[in-house]
């Protein structure tokens, strides 16, 4: 099974547990052993489902405001979170090439592996929940027809995307490619870069 695989398999079992309950405060339940890839993927994916239904309530122009800005500030962790997870998939992968010596007319990547594999599992939540459109019962011939439409070229996406990954991992395996990776380093939630936070005057 190729690594891309193994993901979208683990990213759908993430995004089917949550909608078990479908509730944003539903306590992960992560099957797999910790520490392991697949453990961070899960956790991954399932950050990444909790975010997507943070977006949909902080749309509700009734919201109220204490509550907008208490969700506001879980978002703002979940996506510090979802940050540092993709730093430790890309440390995975770092680990796993360790010992890969690159050709000399090896090339970079635009992104990191773990960079693509973070838009994979977005993918595949734009997927479920696109599906879930196509399903509605209540909605109109053309809106249905619509999102069947774009469902079509989500999943044409996944699999060139899939294919894409599955590629730099063969590349960087045969040293064709090397990982050159850089930190995000964001500032705004970092008490000494961020100056609201610091008191700066």
């Amino acid at each position: 099974m190729s690594f891309t695989n193994q993901a979208n398999k683990i990213f759908n079992q993430a995004i089917a547990d949550y909608h078990v309950k479908d509730n944003i405060d539903t306590p992960i339940n992560n099957p797999f052993t910790i520490g392991s890839i697949e453990n961070i993927l899960y956790l991954k994916n399932w950050i990444d489902t909790v975010q997507w239904h943070f977006e949909d309530i902080i749309r509700d122009p009734n919201i109220d405001p204490v509550a907008g800005m208490n969700l506001k500030h879980r978002i703002d962790k979940s996506n510090q979170d979802r940050t540092d997870l993709v730093e430790q998939i890309d440390s995975y992968f770092l680990d796993k090439y360790k010992d890969v010596k690159p050709l000399a007319n090896a090339s970079i990547n635009t992104e990191s592996p773990a960079w693509a594999i973070d838009r994979l599992s977005i993918l595949a939540l734009k997927i479920y929940h696109m599906q879930e459109q196509v399903d509605r019962k209540d909605a109109s011939e053309e809106h249905i027809a619509k999102c069947q439409a774009k469902l079509n070229i989500l999943l044409e996406q996944q699999k060139d995307l899939s294919a894409a990954i599955d590629q730099l991992l063969d590349d960087i395996a045969s040293g064709h490619k090397y990982m050159k990776v850089y930190r995000q380093m964001k500032m705004y939630n970092d008490k000494e870069t961020n100056p609201i936070l610091y008191g700066k005057k």
